[in-house]
């Protein structure tokens, strides 16, 4: 591994510039979950001089990319393209002044503060590096540029598309940016990423004049109530032995102080490291809402309505095992395991959906003096996170580091 990862490196230095600069009109040119015309077209428009078969619109814009090069393994790799709908505040240069339309139609900054735009320079990268060195490896690269992972919808409709079109691949890797020291790689067996469900929640009352509250079912009294006891899941419900988040984000009802409204709305969000866990909140969470609507008087049980749904990143030990040895020849004391996080992904339904084994990890994007400081100082918590309007990328050595990763990981299966 260590030797021909060694025979690309004057490849790898010579083409940072290049992948700084794509990075860097990604992140000017953000665009929407599902709406990724333009990153879509430049990736395939890269790809295509390449010698790649390229496939487009796969799940409205996603892009699935064949290199064979003799027998071998088939592996996957994915890189998701999608920004979020928020305003930057980094102040660099080539910082984001897109604005744009939510599905919904509601005007929004467009920025990519979640670091995909990177995640897409580095597999560009990996793909223009496998493509000049085929005396490297051996087997068939299927490169995936997946859109839509903030609003959970793009790996299924990719693998939708994809169904019985493709050959099956033997083994899935992914990567993400994170906060964490650059130049290095965390990675972790098991539970990485946690599943992620945001429910949708309508209380259905009676409304009446608020000083005839007789009259009345009031669906704020079932919200307020259930955003309560909701809280006892994780303390009472959940064993210690796991990790649960419960997050009521949202309650809204009624339009003035003196009417009590038809119904009230609760948007709340789960993060769990366990199916069983995940499956346990759920029923509680119906069963709770259930209860205090009936303890109102309700006619009408609530209406619980999934806004989306993660499941968890779970890498597949035999896999991670495999993969650590090699980021540890190579990496050596810049490869470390991680603790999991409590964000969610839906890169795993690949793996999950198609029977394959999977191995996601992390790449760490914080200046190497301003993390050690924050570590010193225990306030590594204070630095601007992925989906913060702040979050930036220190480029040196990042780019450098998740191409290297990336390949490494790639060649240890071809």
């Amino acid at each position: 591994m260590n030797e021909r990862m060694k025979a690309l490196e004057k490849s790898i230095i010579e083409l940072i510039p290049e992948l700084t600069d794509i990075y860097k009109d990604f992140h000017q040119n953000p665009e929407l979950s599902m709406q990724e015309f333009r990153t879509a077209k430049k990736v395939a428009e890269y790809l295509r001089p390449l010698g790649y078969e390229i496939h487009e619109k796969i799940g409205i814009t996603g892009i699935v990319a064949l290199l064979s090069n003799g027998a071998g393994s088939t592996v996957m790799l994915r890189a998701d393209m999608d920004a979020l709908p928020m305003p930057e505040k980094t102040g660099l240069p080539y910082a984001s002044q897109v604005t744009g339309e939510t599905a919904e139609g509601v005007r929004t900054d467009i920025s990519h503060m979640c670091g995909h735009d990177l995640h897409v320079a580095w597999l560009m990268g990996v793909a223009k590096i496998l493509s000049q060195h085929k005396e490297a490896w051996s087997g068939t690269l299927m490169l995936v540029f997946q859109p839509g992972e903030e609003v959970a919808q793009g790996a299924l409709a990719m693998i939708e598309d994809m169904q019985d079109k493709f050959p099956k691949p033997d083994i899935i890797l992914g990567q993400h940016v994170m906060v964490g020291k650059a130049g290095t790689v965390g990675y972790k067996a098991g539970a990485i990423l946690t599943a992620g469900d945001s429910l949708h929640i309508t209380f259905h009352g009676r409304g009446a004049h608020g000083s005839m509250p007789q009259n009345s079912i009031d669906p704020v009294m079932m919200a307020a109530y259930s955003a309560v006891r909701l809280q006892s899941i994780v303390s009472r419900e959940i064993s210690p032995q796991d990790s649960a988040v419960l997050t009521i984000g949202s309650i809204q009802a009624g339009t003035k102080e003196n009417i009590i409204p038809d119904t009230a709305v609760m948007k709340l969000n789960m993060r769990s490291y366990k199916d069983s866990v995940r499956d346990k909140m759920l029923n509680s969470v119906k069963r709770i809402c259930s209860c205090e609507s009936h303890a109102s008087g309700a006619n009408d049980e609530p209406e619980i309505k999934f806004i989306n749904s993660y499941p968890v990143t779970e890498n597949d030990l035999q896999a991670t095992t495999k993969l650590e040895q090699s980021f540890i020849d190579f990496f050596a004391e810049r490869a470390y395991v991680t603790t999991p996080v409590t964000a969610s992904e839906d890169f795993s339904y690949f793996g999950r959906k198609w029977g394959v084994p999977y191995v996601f990890w992390f790449v760490g994007s914080t200046e190497a003096s301003q993390w050690e400081q924050a570590v010193q100082n225990n306030t590594v918590a204070q630095i601007p996170a992925n989906h913060s309007s702040l979050f930036k990328i220190e480029l040196d050595p990042t780019v450098k580091t998740g191409l290297e990763a990336m390949l490494t990981a790639a060649l240890t299966w071809l």
